[in-house]
């Protein structure tokens, strides 16, 4: 064996896995199919496509940021060493007691909310948890809509991922007792969605992976896995574009949904190395229920920019969650923006936005080449705790048919909605705040598509088989020592910013892991 175990994929998930295994004293590999990015280059990334956009069949390898449109659901991530905490604006939200009591997982545990408060605890200290001290324009003009919509009391500093100090002055580790990296305090120059140059963002490659390296971890950059192979004896052989097979004792994937899910469709249906996957996998795929809208303030010399990307929060109900999102560096945003128009049917919405389109084409012209966009723009993510779902099957892709792809299906319950009526109430709100310009995503009003940063399930827990990909220790059914540890894993939708909960569960399946390894050892 090369390793005791392999992690394919180091986001939130393979981070964790990375460190709580070395320090129980595994030699672990972590496989990261993109690049290890530095603060060079995501200075760069703010004005240079190429160094921004990941998008292999394009030749885009240098950059992390990519986007993927199916039929029914928009996604956004990052590819390259950390993961989606490179794009992430480094919320910190444990979510409300719907997730935890959620039918599709509550017969699984008496009290996940219990089973889960220590490994939240933990999450948050480690990812340097911290209520943002800032508050700018574009918070004030959020506390307006709050109060528009009643529900004043709500609005408050969102918990952060940031390590704020001294502005722009560098200190010595502040988190881990000086075994972590200097950090500089947070420039508040708004770019956090586009990767943070300063290291103020605890990404994971600050923290966990940092840490995990120490203890002997090692993370292989640029290492493609595309199959998996049981062998003889026990233990799986990991094939990687252009390189030589790893083999390992354990598997951990935490690729993301996307790369989760693609990576067992393959070894199931087309190399058959992993016949015994649930017939469940790539049910229940969540959206987080989400929706984005946005504001353009109509004074050219409004500048919103300082602060951190996410700075303030509040709930226009009881099941839905709303932050204002700073974006330098957004520049393509400007294209995929559209006016606002509500309705519920997808297909009366489209056609309604594209008369209005076609009405005011001088409108939507002033958007799109709007003087300092990126000063003035002011998305706004809402998220909610709903039942509702998606389904990404594997099969034959519509443009490429020798190929198969995931492809999105509506799955058992409710589809993924692509029109919330209070992301466009607040977006309303916060333009009669600002003097502004209310819009809504294109994708979302002309495509009929949930558009997320934040998608979930696919490959969730089960009591068996039937029911669910992995058991709730987050093992395969039918393949010992292969397990899922990530996105993938949650089978409800959180209502709020997923990366607190996706940690803290990674931190749950390790101590599991540990204390299965104990009880083998005794027995």
């Amino acid at each position: 064996m090369d390793c005791d175990v392999a992690i394919v994929g180091s986001g939130f998930g393979g981070a964790v896995s990375a460190l709580r295994l070395s320090e129980q004293g595994r030699k672990v590999v972590v496989l990261e199919r993109g690049r290890r990015h530095t603060g060079d280059d995501y200075l760069a990334a703010r004005r240079n496509p190429r160094r921004y956009l990941w998008e292999p069949a394009l030749g885009l390898t240098r950059g992390f940021f990519w986007q993927r449109v199916f039929r029914h659901v928009g996604i956004i991530g990052a590819t390259g060493v950390g993961g989606g905490s490179i794009v992430w604006a480094g919320v910190l939200l444990e979510p409300d007691t719907p997730f935890f009591t959620d039918p599709a997982w509550a017969h699984l545990h008496d009290d996940w909310r219990g089973e889960l408060r220590e490994r939240y605890a933990t999450a948050a200290r480690m990812l340097g948890r911290t209520p943002a001290p800032f508050a700018g324009a574009m918070d004030d003009h959020l506390h307006a809509a709050a109060k528009a919509a009643g529900r004043e009391g709500t609005f408050g500093p969102t918990p952060m991922a940031i390590w704020f100090g001294e502005e722009g002055r560098t200190v010595p580790d502040p988190f881990f007792d000086g075994e972590g990296p200097e950090r500089t305090g947070c420039r508040l120059c708004g770019g956090c969605l586009v990767g943070c140059p300063y290291g103020s963002k605890n990404t994971l490659d600050q923290n966990y992976l940092w840490l995990a390296e120490r203890r002997g971890a090692e993370v292989r950059a640029e290492h493609e896995v595309t199959g998996i192979r049981p062998l003889d004896g026990g233990g799986y052989a990991l094939d990687i574009a252009g390189r030589p097979a790893l083999h390992a004792r354990e598997v951990v994937l935490a690729g993301g949904v996307l790369g989760t899910l693609e990576l067992l469709y393959r070894c199931r249906d087309e190399h058959g190395t992993l016949p015994h996957v649930s017939t469940r996998l790539g049910d229940r795929v969540r959206t987080n229920s989400e929706a984005i809208t946005a504001v353009l303030a109509d004074d050219p010399a409004t500048d919103l920019t300082r602060g951190p990307s996410i700075s303030s929060e509040f709930y226009p109900d009881d099941h839905t969650h709303v932050t204002q999102n700073r974006f330098v560096g957004g520049w393509h945003l400007r294209f995929q923006l559209g006016p606002m128009v509500d309705d519920a049917d997808p297909r009366r919405r489209a056609r309604r936005t594209l008369r209005e389109l076609a009405r005011h084409p001088g409108r939507h012209a002033r958007v799109v080449f709007a003087r300092n966009f990126e000063r003035r723009i002011s998305p706004i993510s809402v998220m909610q705790h709903a039942d509702n779902e998606l389904r990404l099957a594997y099969d034959r892709s519509p443009v490429r048919p020798w190929k198969r792809v995931l492809r999105s299906q509506l799955g058992a319950g409710d589809a993924a909605p692509s029109y919330l009526p209070q992301a466009n109430a607040t977006a309303r709100a916060f333009a009669e705040s600002i003097g502004g310009t209310p819009l809504n995503l294109l994708i979302e009003s002309v495509g009929g598509k949930s558009f997320t940063a934040h998608i979930l399930g696919g490959a969730v827990m089960g009591a068996h088989a039937g029911e669910g990909v992995i058991d709730t220790d987050h093992e395969v059914f039918g393949h010992p020592g292969l397990y899922v540890v990530d996105a993938s894993a949650i089978p409800a939708n959180v209502g709020v910013n997923p990366s607190l909960t996706i940690t803290a569960m990674a931190e749950r399946f390790a101590a599991r892991h540990a204390a299965r390894a104990a009880e083998t050892v005794a027995a």
